[in-house]
């Protein structure tokens, strides 16, 4: 996973929780879910990172 793709997806799940605590707070369901939701399009970017990842690493150890 290259270092933008992690700043990029943490950036997006910050923002995430911040629309969900402001829309938590001021009562607005909308906002909350929308939060909810940068998060877990955040999160579903860093698994499949995640998977791309270990799918190089199977790669590397067959080429040794």
């Amino acid at each position: 996973m290259g270092i933008m793709d992690k700043a990029k997806n943490a950036a997006e799940d910050a923002m995430g929780k911040a629309k969900e605590a402001v829309g938590d707070k001021t009562g607005n369901e909308d906002l909350k879910a929308e939060g909810q939701g940068d998060q877990a399009s955040a999160n579903a970017k860093k698994a499949g990172e995640n998977v791309k990842d270990a799918a190089g690493d199977v790669k590397d150890a067959f080429k040794s």
